[in-house]
């Protein structure tokens, strides 16, 4: 089943379907699909604005050919760079959802792409949970097991591209809040490397250096066209040549990480999913290195800290810049919060620093290789209720979420790219997700990689895009 961006645009593109004839489908099915709880905030009249303004392009007219996703419907999320007409409120309900902010940068790229947003996806409160059910409502259900959480923090963005409402929908990470709801939705997630994607009216360091932005997709050349189109300077976006896919018919060294040690177990079938992507890269003419937990559990634990250290002082500032009143905020925000106040300079400065030298140590441990290979998600997707906001102990929130994604903020830290993609499923169906990494500016070589990992068809949508027959 190809039912992803690309086949919609080219439904779009070749008359099948008009973009307002996508954009109906896209508004009813996210209606009845609305027990999943993807979708907070709905704006009908935007999203058929944009695409009567598609339509009214002719077929050869030059700005629709320069769009990759023309008359494709695309949800934002309630966290990360605003799309004008789509207030977000970061899943609190310390932040009214007041209208009026232009649009980001990536929104316009976006935009300029041919997308068309009607809406916003759930996201935790300010992203701090890797389960998307915030105290504000709704809950994000996975589509392929509704009692399970969808992720987080962009569990809206996935569960709404997994149950085919959409075929591409805006996310951001700071902590594998893209690849983790990848991961537990069966799509592909592409976290770009730190600097590659615009992050405000120029470029924004979001959450010290720790986020990016981009999107969940249904496919890997989804994501390669998204990238093309969304990533680049402030000049705009990549040029085809600065995208030039590297050549990887020549050997790599793949490092190959299947486990993740005793105090942060993989599952062994987790495991068993990234040696087979390892043995099918062998296979293509690479060479695997066999890379033992040891050489990266330092920088792992590391990441974990400097990941809940950063976060806290960022949602401190924020909450200062924007007069928040956090007594309306979840428990573990507040308490998130309180900590972040409490760090010193000195306390901030060294984490900062220890930032640094995990970017260092795994520069590396990529002396020796030119990818890593390794576990997505430590499990299954957790349960609905398994990363609760309703108490105060924030070591212990951060650690159920280190153990779910072990591997998962190491890309943050370092500002590494990483991109999660499914390769399998367990005995109930569920995907059973790797996850690649590159050093700085290796997102195309993880693409092309990914290419013939996906062309193996381990896994199957199970959910049609609205507007395409299945």
């Amino acid at each position: 089943m190809n039912d992803d961006a690309t086949a919609l645009a080219e439904a779009i593109a070749s008359g099948r379907l008009t973009a307002a004839e996508a954009m109906e489908a896209a508004i009813a099915a996210g209606e009845a699909r609305g027990t999943l709880g993807a979708i907070v905030f709905t704006a009908p009249a935007l999203g058929r604005a944009a695409a009567e303004r598609i339509d009214a392009m002719s077929a050869d007219a030059a700005p629709r050919a320069t769009m990759p996703f023309a008359g494709v419907p695309t949800l934002a999320k309630d966290l990360g760079g605003p799309f004008a007409g789509l207030p977000v409120a970061a899943g609190s309900r310390t932040r009214p959802r007041l209208d009026g902010a232009p649009d980001s940068e990536l929104a316009s790229r976006f935009r300029a792409a041919g997308l068309c947003p009607f809406g916003l996806t759930t996201s935790p409160e300010f992203g701090l949970s890797l389960a998307s059910e915030p105290a504000a409502g709704p809950a994000s259900r996975n589509p392929l097991a509704p009692g399970r959480s969808a992720g987080g923090s962009s569990g809206g963005a996935a569960a709404a591209v997994a149950a085919g409402i959409v075929a591409i929908a805006h996310a951001t990470d700071a902590g594998g809040s893209i690849r983790v709801p990848a991961a537990c939705c069966g799509l592909v997630g592409l976290k770009p490397g730190r600097g590659s994607v615009p992050g405000g009216p120029a470029y924004g360091n979001h959450v010290g250096g720790l986020a990016s932005e981009f999107a969940v997709c249904r496919s890997v050349r989804d994501a390669a066209t998204a990238f093309r189109a969304i990533a680049g300077g402030v000049r705009g976006p990549f040029p085809p040549p600065a995208f030039a896919p590297p050549d990887v018919d020549a050997p790599l060294r793949i490092g190959l990480l299947t486990e993740t040690g005793a105090d942060l177990p993989t599952d062994p079938k987790r495991s068993e999913a990234v040696d087979a992507a390892g043995r099918a890269l062998e296979r293509l003419g690479h060479r695997l290195v066999p890379l033992r937990y040891e050489a990266v559990a330092p920088m792992v634990l590391a990441s974990g800290r400097i990941f809940a250290g950063i976060v806290a002082v960022n949602l401190t500032e924020l909450a200062a810049r924007l007069c928040l009143d956090l007594s309306l905020a979840e428990n573990v925000t507040q308490a998130v919060a309180e900590s972040g106040r409490a760090m010193s300079a000195a306390e901030i400065w060294a984490l900062m620093r220890e930032m640094i030298l995990v970017g260092h140590d795994l520069w590396q441990i990529f002396e020796g290789i030119d990818i890593l290979l390794t576990p997505m998600l430590a499990s299954a997707p957790r349960p609905l209720g398994s990363f609760p906001h309703d108490h105060r102990d924030i070591d212990l929130h951060f650690r159920r979420m280190l153990a779910f994604a072990p591997l998962a903020p190491l890309a943050n830290v370092s500002g590494f790219p990483a991109l999660t993609l499914p390769f399998g499923e367990d005995r109930d169906g569920l995907p059973l997700p790797v996850q690649l990494l590159a050093p700085m500016g290796g997102e195309a070589r993880l693409l092309a990689l990914a290419a013939p990992l996906e062309a193996e068809g381990r896994w199957r949508h199970r959910h049609p895009v609205a507007g395409l027959t299945p």
